[in-house]
């Protein structure tokens, strides 16, 4: 039965972004699927024809070098891990360049590591070569650095980073697959009648907790790595579907407005572009810890943030830095681009503006951030 709240979305998505983990395009030993990636680069190939611009964001560099190295295992160690990613990210670009020749399709591989969203000139620069490709005809692919990027390595965060490709396309929709059918109600292994929720309109605690601990063999993320990624994209005003890309067809069903997989909604507006990399996508280089005064000034009522309802300064940073915000409790509420360096904020925290000047000497900005700087994190 075709619903109509997806034919909506799917209708809307004009630019699409697709990431693709680890077990679904390979076996239990590592190997890359043949057939599966050529099941996926066909799909791939049927939404382009459609007019649609399409990203994939890849994983299964690591578990296509543990398969090309014949190992039985993957690697823990790092440099090991690090190794495999250089041996299997040629091998895995090359299964996608063959399979999408076949209709014509340009592949670009484009390796990114945290950095690259944290710095916005290079931001914006990757924003533009993917752009550029679009225009060309090309398929960007879009993979962790694993060779270089600890991070991604320890904690896996491929999901992470298509929920930030996502915004940095505004792109309408994200569709993660995974090898689970979606997002379920209850533990599947221990619930032969566990259902799927078709429908989340807002990822709150409630449903982080049906994450339980799942994690993947040869990937490095679970079912809590996505519903992060499925919060950063649909916070942003984005529409978000987990499916299961073992399934063949399943990208064709989906656009088809079938009901296949859980469909997470995007709630609030849409976030103008600088915001989104302000508020969802650089790190914050520091914290401002603000009481309940400020606290509900900048949530409720949509004010700066002024150096009175700063308790506490944490961490280093300059002035233009991203920082966050938080509440004596310890929750993130806001990030915004700061008018002072960590050493200075820390000297006018708790005054009132007239005493700015008695302080520093000068009095060049009444707010540590102003709320035109600022985003508030929901």
């Amino acid at each position: 039965m075709v619903d109509p709240v997806r034919q909506e979305v799917i209708a809307l998505a004009h630019t699409v972004v697709v990431k693709v983990g680890t077990n679904v395009l390979a076996g239990g030993d590592g190997a890359l699927l043949p057939d599966r990636v050529q099941g996926l680069a066909d799909q791939l190939h049927r939404l382009r024809a459609n007019g649609r611009k399409v990203v994939l964001v890849s994983s299964g560099a690591i578990g296509a070098g543990i398969g090309r190295l014949g190992l039985d295992r993957r690697p823990t160690d790092l440099r090991q891990l690090q190794a495999c990613a250089a041996v299997g990210q040629c091998f895995l670009m090359r299964a996608y360049e063959e399979c999408l020749a076949k209709h014509g399709t340009p592949t670009a591989q484009i390796l990114l590591t945290a950095g690259d969203f944290d710095h916005r000139p290079r931001y914006l620069n990757v924003r533009n070569t993917i752009l550029t490709l679009f225009e060309w005809g090309c398929l960007p692919i879009i993979n962790e650095n694993d060779t270089v990027s600890v991070a991604e390595i320890r904690f896996g965060d491929n999901d992470h980073l298509a929920a930030m490709v996502t915004n940095l396309l505004q792109a309408p929709l994200l569709v993660l697959l995974s090898i689970v059918d979606g997002l379920y109600r209850t533990d599947p292994e221990s619930d032969a009648g566990a259902a799927i929720v078709p429908t989340v309109p807002i990822i709150d605690d409630e449903v982080m907790d049906l994450a339980g601990g799942s994690r993947s063999t040869l990937g490095s993320g679970g079912m809590r790595s996505k519903l992060k990624a499925a919060r950063l994209a649909t916070a942003a005003g984005e529409s978000v579907i987990l499916a299961n890309g073992a399934k063949p067809g399943v990208l064709d069903e989906i656009f088809a407005g079938e009901p296949i997989g859980t469909l997470f909604l995007p709630h609030g507006g849409t976030v103008p572009a600088w915001k989104r990399w302000v508020g969802y996508t650089a790190q914050p280089k520091g914290q401002l810890i603000v009481d309940k005064g400020a606290d509900q000034a900048v949530v409720q009522k949509g004010r700066s943030l002024l150096p009175i309802g700063v308790v506490k300064v944490v961490g280093s940073f300059r002035k233009g830095d991203v920082v966050a915000i938080s509440s004596c409790e310890g929750r993130e509420i806001a990030r915004g681009l700061t008018n002072y360096s960590s050493e200075d904020a820390s000297r006018i925290c708790g005054l009132r503006t007239e005493r700015i000047s008695e302080v520093l000497g000068g009095l060049p900005y009444e707010e540590i951030i102003h709320r035109d700087n600022l985003v508030l994190i929901t």
